[in-house]
């Protein structure tokens, strides 16, 4: 990090635009540790040990930078605050919805039977009361039926997250 002033002069004559060169440079610093310790970096005894360091940065960052101002994504890629942003009307839910939706389907599998039942309450035309008397329960233990379910649906939907 000391020489990150060489690393940014050549990230900026190399025309790596202002919006990506904080990546680039990241990009840089990783690819130099990983060379770090891979045993990479063997420079001279003979030589002044900051100038050899700068001499490697600059060839790891002329490599870095070269990789990038050539690559197909760098010429053609399209900013846009929404990765489907072209679509004017997604269809379906959105990615979000869909990877909540599968973590609570998820969750639901692991719930006993009785659980997924007792769950299915809310959904049923009739009220508490007339759902327990159809099936000859008493409402109060229909009701904490309903509660546990809640309770165990929620405790494994925070074990997930």
């Amino acid at each position: 990090m000391a020489e990150r002033s060489v690393i940014m002069a050549v990230i900026v004559a190399s025309g790596v635009p202002a919006r990506d060169r904080a990546d680039v440079f990241q990009n840089v610093v990783m690819g130099a540790w990983s060379s770090v310790e891979r045993g990479m970096y063997r420079p001279d005894p003979d030589e002044d040990p900051r100038k050899a360091l700068q001499g490697w940065l600059f060839g790891v960052t002329w490599r870095k930078v070269s990789h990038y101002v050539t690559s197909a994504w760098a010429r053609r890629a399209v900013l846009h605050p929404e990765p489907l942003g072209l679509l004017r009307d997604p269809a379906g839910p959105s990615l979000h919805a869909q990877i909540e939706a599968r973590e609570v389907l998820e969750a639901l599998a692991e719930l006993k039977p009785w659980l997924l039942e007792a769950l299915l309450i809310v959904d049923a035309p009739e009220t508490i009361a007339e759902y327990a008397r159809q099936r000859g329960l008493n409402p109060h233990t229909v009701a904490s039926r309903l509660r546990i379910a809640r309770e165990r649906l929620g405790l494994l939907l925070r074990r997930s997250r």
